[in-house]
């Protein structure tokens, strides 16, 4: 009796062993490689006439482009109609369960539905086809099955080739929600360009990200201003500004003059080689002797990533520049850390 734990034990770590064996990296680029045939098989037999009719039915809708499907197909539906979206073309995701319930009452005859499914024979679609039918929505079916029950509602169905799943049982849906995804995504590319989307309309889509924010910020929407920026005189001493050269947080003295006119810039920076230079001498330096009279500037309503790019450029990089106006009044000062803190 004492024994057969063991024997058990052994025999488990066995066939951990065996699974292990399986699973290895010529088996995964095995999985792979497979993968890409199937994905082969079907850029090679997509109709791309019947994909152009569709792609084009879309650019021509004048209402909602409405993206609908069941399970796996339905995840694929949302996303294409978030990617739509983003890209400033009106769409929405119609769930066929909800929709049967009250929410088919968004559809109007100028809009437009696309069906994702598989097999086409999806129970839930076939019951939401014919309402939104009779709601004179235009409906478009995607599947990969020439013949489904889905034909006998749709006014025009597009048909994404499929060999077969990489699920050895050739059942759960992983390559064709693939083909299904790279299909939806390649068009909505094709609609931005038939739309002629500029990268600043893009950008105005996704004002949190870095795209946007790098489009659509200005030097004016991150720099600082009035009582933030670290101002003196020329005639200051130099060891009377040490406070407002370092309670500011910009590295720096923008040196002015009665009218507020930029005279110059004096760093951290300067005042360590100034008090290497001179010593003692230092208490009887002015700002104005020791500033620097040329600094890089930038125009307030120059788009913030030209001022972190002015920032950098040669033939030495910045941490500061500041902002000035036509006249050369200055206006506020934009910091490396402040461009970076916003994100760009």
């Amino acid at each position: 009796m004492g024994s057969l734990p063991i024997t058990s034990s052994i025999s488990d770590l066995t066939l951990i062993e065996k699974e292990e064996e399986k699973l290895s990296e010529n088996t995964l680029l095995n999985l792979f490689k497979s993968q890409q045939n199937y994905l082969n098989y079907f850029f090679q037999h997509l109709d791309v006439s019947q994909t152009l009719k569709f792609t084009q039915k879309l650019l021509e809708s004048k209402g909602t482009i409405f993206f609908t499907g069941v399970g796996k197909s339905g995840f694929v539906a949302q996303k294409i109609s978030q990617t739509l979206i983003s890209l400033g073309i009106k769409s929405g995701f119609l769930s066929p369960v909800d929709a049967l319930h009250g929410d088919i009452g968004i559809v109007s005859k100028t809009d437009v539905l696309v069906l994702f499914s598989k097999s086409g024979n999806s129970e839930e679609l076939i019951k939401l086809a014919p309402c939104a039918k009779a709601k004179g929505a235009y409906l478009i079916g995607v599947t990969s099955n020439e013949k489904n029950n889905l034909l006998g509602f749709v006014d025009f169905q597009v048909i994404l080739p499929l060999e077969r799943e990489l699920c050895p049982f050739d059942l759960a849906p992983v390559t064709s929600t693939a083909i299904q995804m790279v299909f939806g995504d390649t068009v909505a590319i094709a609609l931005t360009g038939a739309r002629n989307l500029s990268r600043e309309e893009y950008a105005a889509n996704h004002p949190a990200g870095k795209i946007g924010k790098s489009l659509i910020f200005k030097v004016r929407d991150v720099m600082k201003k009035q009582d933030e920026l670290p101002v003196c005189k020329e005639e200051d001493f130099i060891m009377d500004q040490l406070v407002e050269l370092t309670s500011k947080g910009c590295g720096c003295l923008l040196v002015i003059d009665d009218d507020y006119h930029l005279i110059g810039t004096f760093t951290d920076g300067d005042l360590r080689r100034t008090l290497k230079a001179s010593g003692e001498g230092i208490f009887k330096l002015t700002v104005g002797e020791m500033c620097n009279r040329h600094p890089r500037t930038i125009n307030p309503d120059a788009m913030a990533v030209h001022a972190m790019q002015k920032m950098e450029s040669p033939p030495s990089p910045v941490q500061f520049l500041p902002v000035i106006d036509e006249h050369d009044i200055l206006i506020g000062i934009v910091t490396l850390h402040g461009l970076v803190s916003a994100g760009l």
